[in-house]
């Protein structure tokens, strides 16, 4: 199979589909692959490094689209990608597709097959792909909202961690998954007084047993959730419901009841966020305010950290991957786990999450796969 890695153009987005390594993997199973010049400049791989591990590069991102069979990617495509794809042709990269008609109506008018990274599934339940971009975001989360928290970018002016005589800052950590976990784990670190809300009691049992007593957890009410970030410094959006819009759990409403110059972080932006007054934001222009409240919702958290965001998922999104390339559609019909990833076919919506947060009827995937 041709596989094709074109260069991402997304704002400030400097990771890579296809680290040189990864590359090295395709060509050991006989594929070929065409990566796009400047494709890894971010992670500092030249041209030459994706020569010397098998590929061909290509002058264009128009090259790579037409000469490929399967495309690799990290963010969704944009306007000017998705009038690329055709039918046939396997697109595998992160899609977001719940909050984002436009795309969602791109992608179905191609004809492509879809698979989003943040849908395939495992043995365990989890959400392989996605967690190793959710533990570099739940990290960032909390350098990010420290920095926005300094008086002259706008927040309280506190130090997260205190100083002997003055108290730590206050974190709140809304959901205690991966991006929850590993937020908790950076702001614990730095010394912060942090707080995990789910609505999971194993998880939170979990939790408590992780950090032995150094993280406070609590049961996700309303009255808790308003407590908790009332008193908050910086409160993280860590909630997700896979492939689904993300529900909004802090109303406008209750900005007034918050500390002025706190900072909101929206990790779940890229499924529409889950603060009501959250909208997405670039590395570029990072933040803004709200009712004397500073958002952060950067869409592409990892991309501020290429060098490791590109590695660490490479290294997750290979295994699938040389499967699609390895079998072609085939694959995604032999394994349930590809198939939770598929979310687009053939001009039709293939995921349920998708299909309700966009008003779409849903095609079962073996179905559809099995008729092509």
């Amino acid at each position: 199979m041709r596989v094709g890695c074109p260069k991402e153009i997304k704002n400030h987005e400097y990771r890579v589909g296809l680290t040189p390594g990864a590359v090295r993997e395709y060509v050991a199973h006989g594929h070929e692959v065409i990566v796009q010049t400047g494709a890894g400049a971010g992670i500092g791989a030249d041209d030459n490094a994706y020569r010397a591990a098998g590929a061909t590069i290509a002058k264009t991102a128009e090259e790579v689209f037409t000469r490929a069979d399967m495309i690799v990617k990290v963010k969704e495509p944009q306007p000017n990608e998705w009038v690329q794809l055709r039918e046939g042709q396997i697109l595998y990269t992160y899609l977001h597709l719940a909050p984002d008609p436009a795309q969602t109506k791109g992608l179905l008018d191609s004809g492509v097959t879809a698979v989003a990274y943040e849908t395939v599934t495992d043995d365990r339940g989890g959400l392989p792909l996605l967690a190793p971009m959710s533990e570099v975001a739940g990290r960032l989360s909390i350098q990010a909202g420290a920095t926005a928290l300094q008086k002259a970018n706008g927040g309280r002016g506190v130090l997260l961690g205190g100083v002997p005589g003055v108290l730590p800052g206050k974190v709140t950590v809304i959901g205690g998954g991966v991006v929850g976990l590993h937020a908790a784990k950076m702001a614990a670190g730095l010394g912060a007084d942090v707080t995990i809300l789910d609505r999971s009691i194993p998880r939170l049992r979990q939790l408590d047993d992780i950090f032995n007593g150094r993280v406070h957890t609590r049961y996700s009410t309303v009255e808790a959730l308003e407590e908790e970030c009332f008193s908050a410094d910086i409160v993280v959006g860590a909630v997700l419901i896979p492939g689904a819009a993300a529900p909004k759990l802090v109303s406008r409403e209750m900005l007034s009841g918050m500390k002025k110059g706190a900072v909101l972080v929206d990790v779940a932006i890229d499924q529409g966020g889950c603060f009501e007054t959250s909208h997405a934001t670039t590395h570029a222009d990072p933040t803004y305010e709200v009712d004397g409240i500073i958002h952060y919702c950067v869409a592409n958290m990892p991309g501020a950290v290429p060098v490791t965001s590109a590695h660490a998922l490479n290294n997750a999104t290979l295994h699938y991957g040389l499967q699609l390339a390895d079998k072609g559609i085939k694959a995604i019909l032999d394994d349930q786990h590809l198939r939770n990833g598929l979310n687009v076919h053939k001009g039709r919506i293939t995921n349920r999450a998708v299909a309700e947060a966009l008003g779409y009827e849903m095609a079962e995937p073996k179905t559809v796969l099995a008729a092509a």
